[in-house]
């Protein structure tokens, strides 16, 4: 005869736990990767950054349209081991996807990117913002 371990604190969420755990999720889950990225401004451009560890930079294609800059690609696993042999797994491979509206005032066509160390930094030049304009004011009497 095994022990069965009672708790009366969970046992009353148990039924709901369940059955909030058998019904399909109302919000779309992300189904592959979705990098994180940094957006910053460094002055005279804006700077975007997002880890790709692991990434092969020729697999990432950028594009910029009407101010929003889409990163996209894949990420392949390189090892194969059975299915049913894992413990845990939480590293993901495959297709990815990122986009991110950019401030106003950014150059898409002087997007420059670089990869280094599994870090992928783009930068985009600011447009020269107008500086004020002084009006002097002509009182008549």
């Amino acid at each position: 005869m095994s022990l069965i371990k009672w708790s009366p604190f969970f046992e009353p969420f148990e039924a709901m736990d369940n059955f909030m755990n058998q019904m399909p999720s109302a919000v779309p889950q992300p189904t592959g990767l979705v990098p994180a990225i940094d957006v910053y401004d460094s002055g005279e451009s804006v700077i975007v950054e997002t880890a790709l560890p692991g990434v092969d930079p020729k697999e990432v294609e950028l594009s910029i349209d009407h101010n929003i800059l889409t990163i996209s690609g894949k990420s392949e696993r390189k090892t194969e081991v059975d299915e049913k042999d894992y413990y845990r797994k939480e590293i993901r491979s495959g297709s990815f996807m990122r986009q991110v509206a950019l401030p106003s005032g950014v150059k898409e066509d002087s997007a420059k990117a670089a990869f280094k160390d599994g870090i992928l930094k783009i930068e985009l030049s600011k447009n020269a913002q107008p500086k004020p304009k002084k009006i002097s004011i002509d009182v008549k009497i």
